[in-house]
């Protein structure tokens, strides 16, 4: 039955065959996190360096209506240079693929594919979650409902700091989603280590990590991990400097009436804008810390389940 809409990349089909570490990636930061080349650069640095630390990646994403895990290089161009890819959360997934049309994967719908081919571990930016407000608007990310239902672990640098990060939190207690800080006491806040709120766990070492999720799963108690793993501290923006930014950022949003699944893309841009590149910069280089940490999580799972 899968089959009939999957394609698995043959690198990433074998390794998955011989119970092998594999870290899934998404495919909305190359089509709709970054501009065309910067995004394909950043894509394939990625994958370089989940390889470098013992992993095969998996860059997930939907061409010509196909769920693809593993996207080739030429693919990822593909989704860096066209115009016309559409944003897919969990929702999208069936229309995407019934009309043949191109799809960049969000956290959820990523998590969606991962687990379908049976990948345990995922690299992403950050999270979705609460939005501001979103006691008035009801603007919450499909990626917290993903993440109490599908058994994937999510290594990120925290929720998007553009987010309520408290109610954000609340959220996932109630789901009980457990939230980890990988070396961390404090959940980080993408741009900065700094949020202001505790983690759930503090783990240590990749190790400790895998061994606590193999036993969540074991238990039958379904549902991903929000791994908090903070930006390296030589690239994260000032805490002062970026909060600013990104209430500037919102309060425009409000004044033009953005909604929806347009909202993160336009904040993000904003703050880019604000901060004169500098967070595009932050940004890249939490996505590689992520890829490390994820690489690492995946070779101690990998020994686990075999």
């Amino acid at each position: 039955m899968l089959r009939e809409y999957l394609d698995i990349k043959e690198e990433v089909k074998v390794a998955l065959e011989k119970k092998e570490a594999v870290v899934a990636l998404e495919s909305t930061i190359i089509s709709h996190g970054m501009p065309y080349p910067k995004n394909v650069e950043t894509a394939l640095k990625v994958e370089s360096i989940i390889r470098e630390n013992g992993a095969v990646p998996a860059t997930i994403g939907i061409i010509g209506g196909r769920l693809k895990v593993g996207l080739t290089e030429d693919e990822i161009i593909h989704m860096g240079k066209a115009e016309n890819v559409v944003k897919t959360s969990r929702r999208d997934i069936p229309f995407i693929v019934a009309k043949g049309l191109d799809g960049a994967t969000t956290v959820a719908s990523t998590m969606i594919i991962a687990n379908l081919a049976g990948i345990r571990v995922f690299a992403t930016g950050g999270i979705g979650g609460v939005h501001r407000k979103a006691q008035e608007t009801f603007d919450i990310s499909a990626d917290l409902e993903e993440l109490a239902r599908t058994n994937v672990a999510v290594v990120c640098a925290g929720a998007k700091s553009i987010l309520d990060i408290g109610l954000t939190l609340e959220y996932l207690e109630t789901k009980g989603v457990p939230v980890v800080g990988y070396k961390t006491d404090e959940l980080p806040a993408f741009y900065t280590s700094r949020s202001g709120f505790k983690v759930d766990y503090r783990v240590d070492s990749a190790e400790e990590l895998a061994r606590a999720i193999k036993i969540k799963w074991d238990l039958g108690l379904n549902g991903g991990l929000v791994v908090g793993n903070p930006i390296p501290k030589e690239y994260e923006i000032d805490y002062n400097t970026i909060n600013e930014a990104i209430e500037r950022a919102v309060r425009e949003a409000e004044e033009k009436g953005i909604k929806g699944k347009e909202t993160t893309p336009f904040l993000l841009a904003k703050v880019k804008e604000i901060t004169g590149g500098e967070s595009l910069e932050a940004n890249i280089q939490l996505v590689y810390n992520n890829a490390k940490v994820a690489s690492q999580l995946s070779v101690e799972l990998s020994k686990l389940y075999k």
